[in-house]
């Protein structure tokens, strides 16, 4: 069995600076770490229960089959916020026939981002038997 202590998603993305500025001011989401120097320096953000890292550049977008998928105790007030600071949004928020309440942002280069809230009411929020 394999013990992992932690994990991160790592994104290459074409425009390292742009990326830098969505995820740090736009979203918002705190720098864990940053390593290098320059333009092209890593940078790693918490990202809940895990990382989201930005390092080295790539010369084509991620493939589109990439998702990155971020719960948020809020999603109106994620929307709202995210509207005054610039942030197009992709897909307004919706409760889902799942019960989730989505809404769709993209990065720069194009990766699609889920912001969901689950619900009170939502099976996620409760264990069988406690």
């Amino acid at each position: 069995m394999v013990h992992v202590l932690s994990g991160r998603i790592l994104l290459r993305p074409t425009d390292p600076e742009r990326s830098r500025a969505f995820y740090g001011e736009q979203l918002g989401l705190a720098v864990y770490r940053e390593f290098g120097t320059g333009p092209e320096r890593g940078t790693v953000y918490f990202l809940g229960g895990g990382f989201l890292e930005l390092s080295g550049r790539s010369e084509t977008p991620p493939d589109p089959a990439v998702r990155l998928w971020m719960q948020v105790a809020d999603v109106a007030a994620a929307h709202e916020e995210l509207r005054e600071r610039g942030v197009p949004i992709a897909r307004e928020p919706v409760r889902e026939p799942w019960g989730l309440i989505e809404m769709w942002i993209a990065d720069p280069d194009g990766t699609p981002i889920v912001l969901v809230e689950v619900p009170a009411d939502h099976p996620l929020r409760h264990r069988p038997g406690m």
